[in-house]
């Protein structure tokens, strides 16, 4: 028996960007698009319980969206031409092909992205329409408030609207300028896939870094010789082949030095090694996802933990924070460091990152273990407290606490 609730959930995951996109095709209005899209949903919740998941639920909700659309353009009389409406209530046709790759999440991606809009809100508008994910999700992404996050979705779809920003894959002259924020994009949805930042999903959702990957995909076969498109596909594809071994039967996360190296997808590292050695023979000089590409090389080169070259680890993390002066890089490098010259000069390393990064709680995990490591169990203890309170991925607060209770 299909469990209703399950059922919608699943077709939210899968359903939201792809009905988005093709009621913004259609309507030329995100905000419309996303209402509807909104709609349709609380429709099928409300009915699908008793009467039944359809057969095809994405054309079920792709109608009822469209439906509740044209409803709202009728309230709002925002259409006085009979001839419009006609063809809003008409099936509709082929469409157009209106870039050099015929996909409807690419198009919305790149309307989302347009240079117009500031970086930071075309990332998180982007989120929204294309990844599904909520403003609270987007927010801890950012790291901020979700007041400050919902204006910077509702301000960039308002610029859109006003300056007619096309619903296309641009020219390819066009390409290099917008695809730096198409990236930023990919990689925050993978990573919200890779391990989501709510109690209220599954902890790794593979729909989220399934799609990021094929879309990755489809800009390398734009632009094939933009490194950092070649890098971040690397980089997602050498972090999804450890997709499967990092979470236990008993559902905590599995953390990499006690990973399965033996269930790691071998042709995915194969894959992402070929990439990064491209990138290494270009000579040119990389950007952030090559190296973050580079360094997961590293790791997943290793046969085994104690295999793995930290030297190498930290010095590449030297070349990220050159370009990347991120207090998250820093901490990931003291990380690497602490492998290295051991857990008193990296705790140190970390307390001076702890104004910027007090909200984040990787950065109390790596407290929490390193004054572990340095039998400072009540200090631990407390550290483990509070990265658990900010933790939201119900696997890693259940590998937490058990490390937690492990604490004399």
């Amino acid at each position: 028996m299909v469990d209703v609730g399950e059922a919608v959930t699943r077709a939210h995951q899968q359903e939201w960007a792809r009905l988005v996109a093709t009621l913004t095709r259609r309507f030329g209005d995100l905000d419309i698009a996303e209402e509807a899209a909104a709609e349709a949903f609380a429709v099928a919740v409300q009915r699908w319980p008793s009467g039944g998941v359809p057969p095809n639920p994405g054309a079920w909700l792709t109608t009822t969206a469209t439906h509740k659309a044209i409803d709202r353009i009728r309230r709002e009389k925002k259409r006085d031409d009979k001839q419009w409406e006609a063809r809003m209530l008409s099936e509709d046709g082929p469409p157009e092909p209106l870039g050099a790759i015929d996909d409807e999440r690419l198009r919305l991606i790149f309307t989302c992205c347009h240079p117009a809009l500031a970086m930071e809100a075309r990332v998180a508008l982007t989120l929204r329409m294309v990844g599904g994910l909520s403003v609270a999700e987007i927010a801890r992404a950012f790291l901020a408030q979700e007041s400050t996050v919902g204006q910077r979705i509702t301000r960039a779809k308002a610029k859109i609207k006003a300056a007619r920003i096309p619903y296309r894959v641009p020219s390819a002259d066009d390409l290099p300028v917008r695809v730096s924020g198409v990236l930023a994009v990919l990689f925050l949805v993978f990573n919200e896939g890779y391990l989501a930042t709510g109690p209220d999903t599954d902890p790794v959702r593979h729909d989220l870094t399934a799609e990021a990957i094929r879309l990755t995909r489809l800009i390398r076969v734009l632009l094939p010789e933009d490194g950092e498109v070649a890098g971040l596909l690397a980089l997602m594809l050498l972090t999804e082949a450890r997709r499967t071994a990092r979470i236990s039967a008993s559902g905590e996360l599995v953390p990499l030095a006690e990973q399965d190296r033996g269930a790691w997808d071998a042709a995915l590292v194969a894959e992402g090694h070929r990439l990064v050695r491209e990138r290494l023979a270009a000579g040119v000089a990389p950007g952030r996802y090559q190296i973050l590409a580079a360094i997961n090389a590293v790791h997943t080169s290793a046969r085994d933990v104690r295999d793995t070259d930290w030297s190498q680890v930290a010095a590449l993390y030297d070349q990220l924070l050159r370009i990347d002066s991120s207090p998250i890089i820093a901490l990931n490098r003291a990380v690497a460091i602490g492998e290295l010259d051991g857990p008193e000069v990296a705790l140190a390393m970390v307390d001076d990152l702890g104004d910027r990064l007090s909200g984040y709680h990787a950065y109390h995990v790596t407290r929490a273990d390193l004054l572990r490591r340095l039998g400072r169990s009540q200090e631990s203890r407390a550290a483990y407290d509070k990265a658990i309170e900010l933790a939201g991925n119900t696997a890693e607060t259940a590998y937490l606490t058990r490390r937690r209770d492990q604490l004399r």
